[in-house]
């Protein structure tokens, strides 16, 4: 039944995607002390020794010897130090890895969360940077860890981990099961190889059971199979392999508008959960479905949503027929089994249109299929018939496939002297096949009736009568309303099926226009507003969007505006918040509501719920609709939890960019302030016994150095307030320098400042106070880390654009990466000259009052000598031109 098809786009794309980066290998395994680090040091080992370039970005050996052992050899990247309240923490350098650029590197732990203030919050985002960077990364994980088994794990162990890693990780990972069985481990952790014993025998009692061990154990397998299977899936179908590749179980189920659908659903369920097999609910969409009334629809939709409700994917396929969309959506799903239910119709119901179970068994070779019975005879003979609106077409149909036979006719009479009766019967071909492909199977068989009688009557003789004398001649009509009714069975499939594609094409186009609305929103404001906004217009309805909060369910979108709603329709939306079902009219709950209310669900439960209503009163969303809606509420839902996620995210590096601001502060002040306090009083007590010029003069500059502490963190309080006063005027770079350097001579004791500013380069309108003040701590940034006796140079040079202003020091530099970390608040970096002894708020000050002239600022090194290099950007725009119509500070 599998046969060869053209490659799947989808999963072309995906490799594609994986071009050029670097690929991940996860040793997961079920628990701690399975030998996960072991086995990825190993493998390590083994790939240096065949000449691959290893290196350890991070590897946690836990004072474990036999691992220890295992590191011996290997190129480790130093740990970069990141200060966290008082506390020197390591993480990987990703900067120094970078630099290196080996093939391979050993990453341990990869759901751990990094150290506030690092560039990532957890390490899988590090490895996914060297993975773009086109760098392999071998990796370890515990099952525990993976995002979509974190309630699984939670459930049994009654241990919640809350350093996940997303599913998405393990998508495009080799994954390598590092098992041992349970009782192995167990030993192992009483003999001291896992924990200590005093944490070992706590870990024995709780977590490391032998129940919790060997679920684990099957989670950690199944995982891996699933991923395995995911990456054969996208393997066969980017290479149009033929062949179901049955290693895993898939499961379709066949869903239809009858009542007996919902028993497939769940016996669908049921086996699913039996096999532990991914299942899809799938409906076939045929001509026959634009005759289904407004109930059958309902039945069908409820159908869908019972399938999503129990854990299945949904589908909607349009299909000539219901044998052939199944079969092409279990090619392309890789089915191994099918759950189909058999109807009971009459035996001349079976001959006139076949049997779909009969047909999908004779056609399809390697899939299984589970018939199940449908309803018993009575009462498939006590269901009504559907009522079919407009299955006649209209009368105007009638009569323009008439006017074509007419026209046919007149045009024969025309050609009767030139034309054989022969050719002239195929002139009636064209109002048959017209009539079929724009108003239907039966207007064409109409047609076709009415061109027999017609070439009968106006061209067979005798002419004028329907009686016909020639044998020869009766064959002819017969063969002429065969071919119509043929020409019309063919024309009016073909119509069929585009209906089935346009309207396909109107609902696709539809949610790619809603997802691009809703990722194009920046907030959860706009997101709520784009929701209501796109579903009102799709449906034709009005809607709102309710969140829930502790005085129950608040309005916070609507489409037109609603200031309130009453008090029955806030029951309503409670109440589809609490069952996570539909309430409100239309639904079987609190229907005296004038609005419908639908949960909008994910995995982490109800996030809200949008309320649907029409204006005339009728029902908010027609049973058409309803597949359209369900779609829209997934992609709302999605797009809702990703936008909580993200600003969860937000407030989470808020709160530790906070915690490491309030860390840096109380040492900056502890520091900053003590010390000339310190010397302060000392110099005090020292001139109450002793007065000296000497002591007063260390009195005066460490009480300058206080103020200008003090001063610093005004500053920085006006840069962030964003109230910085400012006067901007023609002003002369080189007196700039110069004045700058005059007021921090005490400070430069030491060090010769060099002005290197020709007489060239023109005026620049700024503010020269802030100008001052950026030189004042760029200056006294370059005298504290530049090496004694060295000169510091101020340069200023003119390119194509603009006009370089740089101060230049002689020292050890800017370590590589920190370029743009050195100017962030309270930052004093480890490992390279900015670790000297200040506030960290100088450079983030000289960034705050540069961009707020309209200036950009970067640091970086200076080769020859060698030093730090921190250079003021002066765009073209803030150049004078015209000297001599400026002031000139």
């Amino acid at each position: 039944m599998i046969e060869a098809d053209r490659p799947s786009p989808e999963a072309f794309l995906r490799q594609a995607a994986q071009e050029g980066r670097g690929r991940l290998k996860v040793f997961l395994g079920a628990a701690p002390g399975v030998g996960k680090t072991w086995e990825m040091l190993t493998d390590g080992r083994h790939r240096r020794e065949a000449g691959v370039d290893v290196v350890i970005g991070v590897v946690e050996t836990h004072g474990r010897r036999e691992t220890e052992a295992l590191v011996e050899g290997h190129e480790i990247i130093p740990r970069r130090q990141v200060d966290h309240q008082g506390h020197s923490l390591g993480e990987m350098d990703i900067d120094a890895i970078l630099e290196r650029r080996p093939r391979l590197v050993l990453v341990d732990e990869l759901a751990h969360s990094n150290a506030p203030g690092s560039r990532h919050p957890k390490r899988y985002q590090d490895v996914e940077e060297l993975l773009g960077a086109g760098i392999d990364v071998y990796s370890t994980l515990n099952i525990q860890h993976v995002e979509s088994l974190n309630d699984v794990v939670a459930s049994f162990t009654r241990v919640r981990v809350r350093e996940t890693v997303p599913d998405s990780i393990l998508e495009n990972a080799e994954i390598e099961v590092v098992d041992i069985p349970p009782d192995e481990l167990i030993e192992r952790l009483k003999d001291g190889k896992v924990y200590i014993p005093q944490e070992a025998t706590r870990a024995l009692t709780h977590f490391f059971s032998k129940s919790n061990l060997t679920a684990l154990r099957e989670l950690a397998l199944r995982r891996a199979a699933q991923a395995v299977d995911a990456q054969m899936l996208d393997h066969v179908r980017s290479n149009a392999l033929a062949g179901s590749f049955a290693v895993g179980e898939r499961i379709v189920v066949a869903v239809s508008e009858l009542p007996v659908a919902a028993g497939l659903v769940r016996a669908g369920k049921r086996l699913a959960d039996a096999l532990r097999a991914p299942w899809t609910a799938v409906y076939i969409e045929t001509r026959r479905s634009q005759a289904m009334t407004d109930d059958d629809r309902k039945q069908l939709a409820d159908t869908l949503a019972l399938a999503s409700r129990l854990g299945a994917s949904t589908a909607t396929v349009p299909a000539a027929s219901v044998v052939e969309g199944l079969r092409s959506f279990a090619r392309d799903a890789r089915a191994t089994q099918i759950v189909i239910g058999k109807s009971a119709r009459p035996w001349w119901f079976e001959l006139r249109h076949g049997s779909v179970v009969d047909q999908l068994v004779r056609t399809i070779d390697d899939v299984a299929v589970h018939v199940l019975p449908g309803e018993p005879d009575a009462k498939a003979a006590a269901r009504p018939k559907l009522a079919i609106p407009g299955r006649w077409g209209k009368p105007a149909h009638y009569l323009w496939s008439l006017a074509m036979v007419a026209v046919m006719t007149a045009l024969g009479r025309l050609l009767i002297e030139i034309l054989d009766l022969g050719n002239i019967s195929l002139l009636y071909l064209v109002p048959v096949m017209f009539a079929a492909a724009t108003f239907g199977l039966r207007a064409g068989l109409f047609a076709g009736l009415a061109s027999s009688l017609a070439y009968n009557f106006f061209f067979l003789p005798p002419t004028g009568t329907l009686t016909v004398n020639n044998p020869e001649n009766v064959v002819s009509i017969l063969v002429l309303l065969g071919v119509a009714v043929v020409t019309s069975q063919f024309a009016a499939r073909v119509r069929a099926q585009a209906d089935l594609a346009q309207s396909s094409a109107r609902q696709n186009a539809a949610l790619a226009s809603f997802s691009r609305q809703l990722t194009a929103a920046p907030d959860q404001d706009v997101l709520m507003q784009a929701i209501c906004a796109e579903v009102g217009r799709l449906l034709d309805v009005r809607a709102v969007l309710l969140l829930p909060s502790v005085d129950g369910p608040t309005l916070r979108a609507a489409v037109p505006p609603e200031d309130r709603l009453e008090q029955i329709e806030r029951a309503a939306a409670q109440w589809a918040m609490d069952n996570e079902q539909p309430a409100g009219r239309g639904s079987a709950t609190l229907t005296a509501s004038d609005w419908l209310f639908h949960p909008l669900r994910t995995t982490r439960g109800v996030l809200g719920v949008l309320g649907l209503t029409r204006d005339d009163a009728r029902e908010p969303v027609r049973s058409d609709q309803v597949p359209l809606l369900m779609s829209l509420l997934d992609q709302a839902s999605i797009a809702l939890d990703r936008m909580e996620l993200e600003e969860a995210s937000l407030r989470a590096r808020q709160v530790d960019e906070r915690d490491r601001l309030r860390s840096a502060l109380l040492s900056s002040v502890s520091h900053d302030l003590r010390t000339p306090l310190t010397t302060i009083l000392s110099a005090a007590q020292e001139m109450r016994r002793h007065p000296t010029a000497e002591m007063a003069g260390t009195i005066e500059t460490e009480a300058l150095r206080l103020n200008r502490f003090v001063s610093n963190l005004l500053d920085m309080v006006r840069v962030e307030a964003g109230a910085l006063p400012m006067k901007a005027e023609a002003t002369e770079l080189f007196d700039a320098a110069a004045s700058a350097a005059h007021d921090t001579r005490a400070s430069l004791a030491g060090h010769e400042v060099r002005i290197d500013i020709n007489s060239g380069i023109p005026l620049v309108r700024l503010d020269p106070v802030l100008l001052h003040h950026c030189l004042i701590n760029l200056l006294d940034n370059a005298g504290r880390y530049a090496d004694p006796g060295t000169p510091i140079t101020i340069r200023a040079s003119r390119t194509a654009d603009a006009i370089l202003l740089s101060v230049i020091d002689q020292g050890p530099g800017i370590a590589p990466g920190n370029e743009k970390r050195v100017f962030e608040t309270f930052t004093r970096l480890e490992g390279s000259d900015r670790a000297k002894h200040g506030t960290g708020l100088g450079l983030a000050i000289v960034k705050g009052f540069a961009e707020a002239m309209g200036l950009s600022v970067e640091a970086g090194n200076a080769s020859d000598p060698h030093g730090a290099r921190f250079t003021i950007r002066i765009p073209e725009a803030l150049i004078v031109t015209h000297p001599a119509d400026e002031d000139i500070s």
